[in-house]
């Protein structure tokens, strides 16, 4: 992926990764129902930073949050 396609996928300025109590923070979700959501296919992934640590990307985030206010308003 060339430098320009990835500035048109992940802008930069928000290509940051949050960790996990961010996510938990943010969302107001718990860790077992953030990764149970996770597995099956209703919260964004998250990417591998090392070999043990995990992270997500903070616009994918950002994007969940704002689906999910949207749909609570269409109610």
């Amino acid at each position: 992926m060339n430098t320009e396609t990835q500035n048109t996928l992940f802008p930069m300025d928000n290509l940051s990764i949050l960790r996990l109590q961010e996510v938990i923070f943010r969302t107001g979700l718990s860790r077992t129902t953030l990764y149970d959501m996770i597995a099956k296919g209703k919260f964004p992934q998250p990417i591998s930073i090392s070999t043990r640590t995990v992270g997500w990307i903070e616009c994918e985030i950002a994007s969940w949050l704002a689906e999910r206010i949207g749909m609570s308003r269409k109610s």
